[in-house]
């Protein structure tokens, strides 16, 4: 999941994201966000989906399976 942490993390810096906001405009808790980026946690598929939603990327993507 170190690809899923690093991409996460880019796309919410890219956007100008503080992990507050990003909680806050996602409906996602902030703990979760930080835990997801810091690599402590995995991600389940309803959340996945979601982020993939906002950013506009496929959830493939997100995880790493392609680029």
């Amino acid at each position: 999941m170190r690809k899923f942490a690093e991409r996460l993390k880019e796309l919410r810096q890219e956007r100008g994201l503080s992990i507050a906001v990003l909680g806050k405009q996602t409906d996602i808790g902030a703990a979760s966000v930080f835990r997801w980026e810091q690599g402590e946690s995995d991600i389940k598929s309803d959340y996945l989906i979601r982020l993939s939603r906002f950013f506009d990327v496929t959830t493939d993507y997100l995880l790493g399976l392609e680029d």
